[in-house]
């Protein structure tokens, strides 16, 4: 018979190609995921993977365990969701998925409150740019802006709040402001990676990019706020934050470009307790905002 807990270091193996990066998703040592896979493969009398120089290739037989392998981790997972959706404790962790962005003026602010009044509750913040698993728990609950369309999954509107274009007062000084209607002709601008925002690359808030000169690319939006208030160029920010920040004005005030900020849970955690104070707080936070 399979064991689980090995079938979890096989999936890992799978997943990062190496004994090192499943070692740092699991957080253990190379040597115990090492031993992990031997010792599945001695189970099943069969090699699992291609040792390679640079990688851990499947196998055919490999490649017929992956299936099963996910659905046993599935299994697994779904258990973890039910037990933990019976506790009724204002206690344990809870791990919130947030964009660098929203997690500084809403999830920060909306931990604080909880932590003071329920010392015994203990947050995992994770910010990036990637969509948290929830399936899988990577994440408890996730802020973000993408409604997901999963049945396993409840989704809450926090929020409709809205980009616009801003620049440094310094910049406006040595390069004037841009006009509407001109497609940033003659300035510098600053935006996300393609993979982040493809729209980004057409236009911003709407105004073609087609005539400005993209300076500085960045995955994240804290670096997105410091290339702009270092005088880099123009770029889309959210108003929440971007309206607070002095060095900057917005330009092309007109233009703006509205987006949903939602609150997700998987259906198993939602009611507990310790969620349920979080959700509250973090709603809260967007009530006021607006």
């Amino acid at each position: 018979m399979i064991n689980w807990d090995n079938a979890r270091f096989f999936l890992a193996v799978a997943r990062t190609g190496t004994l090192r990066g499943a070692a740092a998703q699991l957080d253990v040592d190379q040597a115990t995921v090492g031993r992990r896979i031997a010792a599945l493969e001695e189970t099943l009398s069969a090699t699992l993977f291609l040792r390679t120089p640079a990688l851990f290739v499947l196998t055919p037989a490999g490649e017929a365990l992956l299936g099963a392998a996910e659905t046993m981790e599935l299994a697994a997972l779904s258990i973890e969701r039910r037990i933990a959706g019976l506790d009724d404790q204002l206690a344990g962790t809870i791990r919130v998925a947030t964009t660098d962005s929203l997690g500084k003026r809403f999830v920060v602010p909306a931990i604080a409150k909880v932590r003071r009044a329920h010392p015994g509750i203990e947050i995992v913040c994770v910010t990036s740019a990637q969509i948290a698993n929830l399936t899988r728990r990577e994440a408890d609950v996730a802020i973000r802006t993408l409604r997901p369309d999963a049945p396993d999954l409840i989704a809450r509107k926090l929020a409709q709040l809205e980009m616009g274009i801003y620049a440094s007062h310094e910049y406006i000084a040595a390069r004037g402001e841009p006009r509407e209607g001109e497609a940033f002709d003659g300035h510098d601008l600053v935006m996300y990676q393609q993979s982040v925002s493809p729209s980004m690359r057409a236009a911003l808030c709407g105004e073609p990019t087609s005539r400005g000169r993209l300076v500085f690319q960045t995955q994240s939006t804290a670096m997105l706020f410091e290339a702009v208030l270092a005088g880099f160029g123009i770029a889309e920010l959210p108003c929440f934050r971007a309206d607070y920040e002095p060095e900057l004005m917005r330009v092309m005030p007109h233009r703006t470009e509205p987006f949903d900020v939602w609150l997700v849970a998987h259906a198993d955690l939602y009611k507990t307790a310790r969620m349920q104070v979080l959700i509250a707080a973090v709603a809260e936070e967007f009530a006021q905002a607006r």
